[in-house]
């Protein structure tokens, strides 16, 4: 066990840098060799990281959340409590996914968006600027969700769909093909496909 101790923002707790990059891990959080810890990156709580992983800039990845396969989270995002990053999935810039979201496959989350709850971002989906999607929403195939908007509840966006603006799709709704919903000027749109 470690005798050095880090301040991860709740007062010194035992950790040591990682053995691949010199990021700053608990002795409570799993991080494999495989891994790569950035120098200023933090993995504490049970977190785990694995597979080949990689976790840098000032990213935090804290309390249950798992990083693994070949994703990367770096710039100043965050990924926490049972929150799933993985396969190539990439979160960036300050994005947040935590609660028991999950982001795989090729996805990417970035910007100032939040991805939490039960949500799913998969396939080549985008999650970006300061989007949030959660409840038990699920964005993939090709779509991109982006601006102010938000998708919630059960909704499902996904093929070439984009939903953007200020727009919000929730409950049971399904936005797919090359369906596009934003709002602009105080109302909502829907922009028929060409």
């Amino acid at each position: 066990m470690s005798t050095t101790t880090y301040d991860f923002g709740a007062g010194p707790v035992p950790a040591h840098q990682h053995s691949n990059g010199g990021g700053w891990v608990a002795d409570t959080a799993t991080v494999a060799d495989t891994a790569y810890v950035g120098p200023n990156a933090q993995v504490y709580g049970e977190a785990q990281v694995f597979g080949e992983a990689w976790v840098y800039d000032n990213v935090r990845v804290y309390g249950k959340a798992r990083v693994y396969g070949k994703a990367w989270v770096y710039g100043k995002a965050w990924v926490y409590g049972e929150a799933r990053v993985y396969d190539n999935a990439r979160v960036y810039d300050n994005a947040r996914v935590y609660g028991k979201a999950r982001v795989y496959g090729e996805a990417q989350v970035f910007g100032e968006a939040w991805v939490y709850g039960k949500a799913q971002v998969f396939g080549e989906a985008w999650v970006y600027g300061d989007a949030q999607v959660f409840g038990e929403a699920q964005v993939f195939g090709d779509a991109r969700v982006y601006g102010k908007a938000l998708v919630y509840d059960n909704a499902q966006v996904y093929d070439k769909a984009r939903v953007y603006g200020e727009a919000q799709v929730f409950g049971e709704a399904w936005v797919y093909g090359e369906a596009q919903v934003y709002l602009s000027w105080g109302r909502a749109q829907r922009k028929a496909p060409k």
